[in-house]
C-alpha cells in the first residue's frame, strides 16, 4: 500500500491575538444564572469553570481556553426546582397541563422568535465548547428550529384525529393524549442544543412540566436562552439548573416525584439514575444510548461512493455521534483496495480550528479523551492490528488525528466497544454470517449500514439484520434523519422513539372520556362539548 501524507492541523494552538473578531465571544453576560420558577437568579456560591477544547498558548505553553463558569447547585436549589415542576404540574390540574392544545402550540410559537434573536452567541459557544465546525454549529441550531415547527405540525395532525367522537358497541368515547407528570431532561455533549430539545421539546408541548439539566460539555451555550423559557411559558414549567450530577440529580430522582426520565448518555449512567427512584416501575424512561454501527462493505460495492460514506460516516464531527459508524467489516477480497483508497480519503480531511473555513476535523472536548483513545489503540495493536494511515493517532493538546486500524481481531476492546471519537477500527471477513453473529451477540442494537449491489445478498443480510437492529442504510451512511423517520434502538442503544410524532408519544398516554349511549349522555356531552366547557373533551382543532 503506497504511503498517503497525513494532513496537519494548520493551527492547534492559537495566541489569543489570533482569533479572529468575528468568532470571539464572552459568556460572562450569562454566567452565573439558573431558572427556577420563572425566575432566572444569579448564583454566588461554588461554581465550575468552563474550558474549551481550543488550545491558546500564552507564551508559557498551550493551555486549554478557559470560556466561563456555571453554578454548582446544591441539593436545596434542586429540591426547589423539583417543587416548582411538581407545583406547575399540581398533580395534573396545573395551568400547563390542562391548556388547550392551541394555548401550548402559541407558547411555542412565540419561544421560536426568543431562540433566534441569541442564535450568534449560541453559534459560536456550540464552537467553542464542544469543537463543533461554524457550518455544523449552525447546522445543529437551524435544525433544532426546524424541529420544534415540525413537531407543533405533528401535533396538529394528532389532534385533528383526535377531535371527533367513537361509538362502539354502544359507548360513546373520545380519546386524546395527556401528559405524564414531571419530566427529568438530560442531554448529551455532543449535540447538547439539538438532541436536548428533542427530548424537551415534546416533553414541553404535550403538557409536562420539566427540570432540565444541560450536560457537563456544551453547557454554558444554554444560559443565552433562559429569558426565552421564561418569557415564554408559565412559571414552573421549564427549569433549568446546574451543577454536579451527584448532588443535584440524586435528591430528585429519590424523591419519587419524576415520571419520565429523559436521558441521552451511557447505559451505566441511566441503569445508576433509574435504580435511584423509589419505584421504578412508575419511572417511564426515554433513552438513547450507546451504539456500535458497523459498516459491511461485500465485494460487489461501489467503493469509491463507499469510501465517501464510511468516511463521513465515522469521521463527522470526529465520530462523535451515536450514529456514527463505529466499526468497519470489509470482505477481504476487496480489503486491500477499499483501505487504500479509505487512508488516502481519510489523509485528506483538513484539521484545525471550528472556524476555519473547509475544516472537518477539530479538537475533542473530553477531558483525557485522547489518552483513552490512545489505550483503546495500543491494545488493539498489541493483539495484531495497525494504524495504516501515516500520522494516524498522534496526539497535539486536546486534538487526536484520526487513526485507521486495520485489521482489528475480537479480543480487542476496539472490536466491541464505542469509542466516541476519532478511530476507524476495520476487521475483515469471509463469510456474511460473521457479521450476523457480531451484530447478534453485540450489547447495541442501533444501525448498521450495507454497501453492495447483489439484491440475494442484500436481502439475506437484511432479513438477518432488521430484528437485531432498529435501521439499516443501504449503500448510505448511518444517520438520524429526517426527524419524521423513528430514530430507535434495540438493548443497549436506546428505550423509547424519538422522532417528531414518536415523540409526542412517548411524551404523552392515551386518556379516554366514555359514556353510555344514551339521550341523557348524549345531551351532557354535547352541552360539554357546545360550551366549552372542557379543553380535553372538545371538537376544537387546530388547522
Amino acid at each position: 500500500m503506497k504511503p498517503t501524507t497525513q494532513q496537519k492541523p494548520t493551527s492547534l494552538f492559537l495566541a489569543h491575538a489570533e482569533i479572529p473578531p468575528e468568532v470571539r465571544v464572552s459568556s460572562e453576560p450569562y454566567e452565573m444564572r439558573y431558572l427556577i420558577d420563572g425566575q432566572i437568579r444569579t448564583w454566588t456560591g461554588p461554581a465550575q469553570d468552563i474550558y474549551s477544547p481550543v488550545c491558546l498558548d500564552d507564551g508559557q505553553g498551550p493551555k486549554r481556553y478557559k470560556l466561563g463558569r456555571c453554578a454548582l447547585l446544591t441539593e436545596k436549589e434542586a429540591l426547589e426546582a423539583l417543587d416548582a415542576a411538581c407545583r406547575a404540574y399540581a398533580d395534573g390540574r396545573g395551568e400547563w397541563p390542562t391548556a388547550s392544545v392551541a394555548h401550548r402550540i402559541a407558547c411555542l410559537q412565540a419561544f421560536i422568535p426568543r431562540m433566534q434573536a441569541v442564535r450568534s452567541v449560541v453559534v459560536k459557544l456550540l464552537m467553542w465548547e464542544i469543537g463543533k465546525t461554524l457550518p455544523d454549529a449552525e447546522k445543529e441550531f437551524d435544525r433544532t428550529v426546524d424541529y420544534i415547527r415540525a413537531t407543533i405540525d405533528a401535533l396538529k395532525e394528532t389532534d385533528r384525529a383526535a377531535s371527533k367522537f367513537a361509538i362502539e358497541q354502544g359507548i360513546i368515547g373520545q380519546v386524546r393524549r395527556s401528559p405524564l407528570g414531571v419530566v427529568l431532561c438530560m442531554g448529551p455533549f455532543n449535540y447538547p442544543l439539538n438532541e436536548t430539545y428533542t427530548t424537551l421539546i415534546p416533553a414541553l408541548i404535550m403538557g409536562n412540566t420539566l427540570i432540565v439539566k444541560p450536560p457537563k460539555y456544551g453547557t454554558l451555550l444554554h444560559l443565552p436562552l433562559l429569558e426565552a423559557f421564561r418569557d415564554s411559558f408559565p412559571k414552573g414549567v421549564v427549569n433549568m439548573i446546574w451543577g454536579d450530577g451527584k448532588t443535584i440529580i440524586t435528591p430528585i430522582i429519590k424523591s419519587g416525584r419524576i415520571n419520565v426520565l429523559a436521558f441521552i448518555g451511557t447505559s451505566k449512567v441511566a441503569d445508576l439514575l433509574r435504580q435511584q427512584h423509589p419505584i421504578p416501575h412508575r419511572l417511564r424512561c426515554v433513552l438513547g444510548l450507546e451504539a456500535k454501527n458497523p459498516a459491511v462493505i461485500l465485494p460487489d460495492a461501489d467503493l469509491d461512493m463507499t469510501v465517501r460514506e464510511c468516511v463521513l460516516g465515522s469521521l463527522s464531527y470526529n465520530g462523535q455521534r451515536c450514529t456514527a459508524l463505529k466499526i468497519l467489516f470489509v470482505h477481504r477480497s476487496v480489503a486491500d483496495r477499499f483501505l487504500k483508497a479509505f487512508s488516502e480519503a481519510v489523509a485528506k480531511l483538513p484539521a484545525g480550528m471550528p472556524w476555519e473555513p473547509g475544516v472537518q476535523l477539530t479538537p475533542l472536548p473530553e477531558d483525557g479523551k485522547p489518552e483513552w483513545l490512545k489505550s483503546l489503540v495500543d491494545e488493539a495493536i498489541a493483539k495484531g492490528a495497525r494504524i495504516i494511515n501515516p500520522g494516524g493517532g498522534e496526539i497535539q493538546g486536546t486534538y487526536y488525528a484520526p487513526a485507521v486500524v486495520y485489521p482489528v481481531r475480537s479480543d480487542a476492546q476496539l472490536y466491541h466497544v464505542e469509542q466516541f471519537g476519532p478511530i476507524v477500527p476495520v476487521a475483515p471477513f469471509d463469510d456474511v454470517e460473521e457479521v450476523l453473529d457480531y451484530v447478534a451477540k453485540s450489547n447495541y442494537g442501533a444501525q448498521v449500514s450495507l454497501f453492495g449491489q447483489d439484491p440475494a445478498t442484500l436481502g439475506r443480510l437484511i432479513d438477518g439484520l432488521v430484528n437485531q437492529v432498529c435501521r439499516i442504510n443501504l449503500n448510505a451512511q448511518c444517520q438520524r434523519g429526517p426527524d419524521t423517520f423513528p430514530f430507535t434502538g434495540r438493548k443497549d442503544s436506546a428505550e423509547g422513539t424519538l422522532s417528531v410524532s414518536d415523540a409526542l408519544r412517548a411524551f404523552s398516554i392515551r386518556s379516554l372520556v366514555a359514556a353510555k349511549q344514551s339521550p341523557g349522555n348524549e345531551q351532557i356531552i354535547r352541552d360539554i362539548v357546545t360550551g366549552r366547557r372542557s379543553k380535553f373533551l372538545t371538537t376544537d382543532f387546530i388547522f
